[in-house]
């Protein structure tokens, strides 16, 4: 398998870890940032194979950074959200602003998590 980049967009180093560690075990190179800022500035600096996005961050949350996604032609990319969120309409909000899953953090194992981006990466 050729190196795909992924992106996690996540505040928790905690979390962040253990997404990074699986991924970069399934041959997968990893970057994370830890604000919504950093996260476009990340987006708009190289090609990225899929963003693992949080919902709740500092400086953007994650629904601005799906809005910029969205405004920038130049960034095309499949997004998972990885939230705390679960109302009935964050889920909404986020997959009518294009994001390909959603899934809330307490729901899923990591490997669960892992198994569902590589679902997406082979649709692309």
């Amino acid at each position: 398998m050729s190196k795909r980049k992924i992106l996690i967009a996540e505040d928790d180093p905690f979390i962040s870890e253990i997404y990074l560690t699986d991924l970069e075990t399934k041959g997968y190179q990893v970057e994370i940032a830890t604000d919504g800022q950093q996260a476009i500035e990340k987006l708009n600096s190289g090609p990225y194979s899929l963003v693992l996005l949080d919902i709740l961050m500092p400086k953007k949350d994650g629904f601005a950074v799906l809005s910029e996604i969205n405004a920038n032609p130049n960034i095309e990319i499949p997004v998972i959200v990885l939230s705390n969120l679960g109302r009935k309409e964050h889920i909404s909000k986020a997959l009518d602003m294009g994001a390909q899953d959603y899934i809330i953090k307490t729901q899923f194992t990591p490997q669960e998590v892992v198994d569902k981006i590589e679902k997406v990466l082979k649709e692309e």
